[in-house]
């Protein structure tokens, strides 16, 4: 490792450590104060290069907190903070210790299987892992149960913010649908931590909230949520992710000697690639979100469309994706943009609009480089790291300019940092 990287690596370390708040980790202070599902799960990868019990801990109080029914919450209030709208009294959930109402991409399982092959305290791997296996197996039986209704092998989100992607191009159309009135009065706080032109829009915030109480007033009922909310989308990106961690933790569960959780995780992995083929444009080179209330596919190319990389996709699908991903990469100096560069409703600072994350550059590159697309993924690591040494450890970033965007010194852009090294060092 060159004295460069090794200052990154310093620097990383750094960002985490001060992020972490014992035995969770918050994104970044004043902006995000509490603890995020999947930010949690991809930050324990990071804490694993230098202290593997804190990564492990960092899942483990996440998963203290899953519901009874499986699922497990997008965040988890653990303190009093009045920074961060919508809070806990907004959600009105009842846990013993407040959480939000709706759930993140599933990435636990990928993780835990990573973290246990890489561990060198094996003992400690082998117990912990042994206590997390059932209940990721039974947040992935709480997917499936919940928001894929007829069985046919892919999930749909409720909520744009389930998706990771608050305010992607992709939920536009169907978002229309939910409405705007009623909703009680509310002042935003990511705009006093973020500049308000890289952020949602009003009117989104409008309809986040609008879907929040009517999920709250239903009791938060996940038997009923789905068929009650008028936004049902099915994002290839989400399901990919969740198609990844059944597909790992079915190898996990195999060493294990857990063979009922191996073989229903594996069922469900094949079961959903299958079933993504139907959301393939060869138009795009990638794959397309379904709205489940019209049975349409969404005209928008973006980085969900992509995500898909990760998973077990066929060869030629991965492939494409990795020609459009070359084809964008044309367009801007900086990979991997989260729209279209050539779509007119690509906006370069925006949030999941434009902007490059480096969670889901590392998601993509690790699925390219699995299937031999070396050239693919050494690019996406290259621009990432090309990113924070130009910009520093920022939430996203502009992939025209390489401006910093959103909260800075944030959590999980340091553990891909880490991770980015590794790879770069392979």
């Amino acid at each position: 490792m060159t004295t460069d990287q090794t200052a990154l690596r310093n620097l990383a370390i750094e960002v985490l450590k001060e992020n972490d708040q014992g035995s969770y980790t918050v994104p970044t202070k004043g902006l995000y104060p509490f603890q995020w599902n999947w930010d949690s799960c991809l930050t324990a990868l990071g804490q694993a290069h230098f202290d593997e019990a804190r990564a492990w801990t960092e899942i483990e109080t996440l998963f203290a907190h899953q519901w009874p029914d499986g699922m497990v919450p997008h965040i988890v209030f653990h303190v009093y903070s009045d920074g961060y709208f919508p809070g806990p009294d907004v959600w009105g959930t009842n846990r013993p210790t407040a959480t939000s109402g709706i759930t993140q991409p599933a990435v636990a399982g990928f993780a835990v299987r990573r973290l246990f092959e890489r561990a060198s305290d094996r003992a400690l791997a082998e117990r912990k892992a042994r206590e997390l296996l059932p209940k990721i197996d039974k947040w992935h039986d709480w997917f499936y149960r919940n928001r894929d209704p007829e069985g046919e092998g892919l999930v749909a989100i409720l909520h744009p913010w389930e998706a990771g992607r608050d305010n992607s191009v992709d939920w536009d159309e169907a978002f229309e649908r939910v409405p705007t009135e009623g909703i009680a009065p509310y002042t935003r706080r990511d705009t006093e931590h973020a500049d308000p032109s890289h952020r949602p829009t009003k009117a989104q915030y409008d309809r986040y909230l609008w879907l929040v109480e009517k999920f709250r007033s239903l009791g938060w009922d996940n038997a009923r949520l789905h068929d009650a909310s008028p936004f049902q989308v099915i994002d290839p990106g989400f399901n990919a992710i969740l198609i990844r961690a059944c597909a790992d933790l079915a190898d996990l569960a195999d060493v294990l000697g857990e063979t009922g959780i191996a073989a229903a995780n594996r069922a469900r992995a094949e079961k959903g690639v299958a079933a993504l083929d139907a959301l393939w444009s060869d138009k795009h080179g990638l794959y397309l979100c379904k709205d489940r209330t019209t049975g349409q596919l969404v005209e928008s190319a973006s980085l969900g469309g992509l995500l898909p990389a990760f998973s077990a996709i066929p060869v030629q699908r991965a492939a494409a994706i990795a020609r459009t991903i070359e084809r964008w990469s044309e367009a801007v100096p900086f990979i991997i943009p989260s729209q279209d560069p050539a779509d007119p409703r690509f906006e370069p600072k925006r949030y999941w609009r434009g902007p490059v994350w480096l969670v889901t550059n590392y998601m993509i590159a690790d699925g390219l480089a699995a299937i031999g697309e070396h050239g693919v993924a050494a690019h996406i690591t290259r621009s990432s790291l090309d990113l924070i040494t130009k910009s520093g450890f920022a939430e996203y970033y502009d992939p025209i300019t390489a401006e910093p965007c959103g909260g800075g010194r944030f959590t999980w852009t340091a553990a891909m940092v880490l991770e980015f090294l590794d790879a770069a060092r392979a």
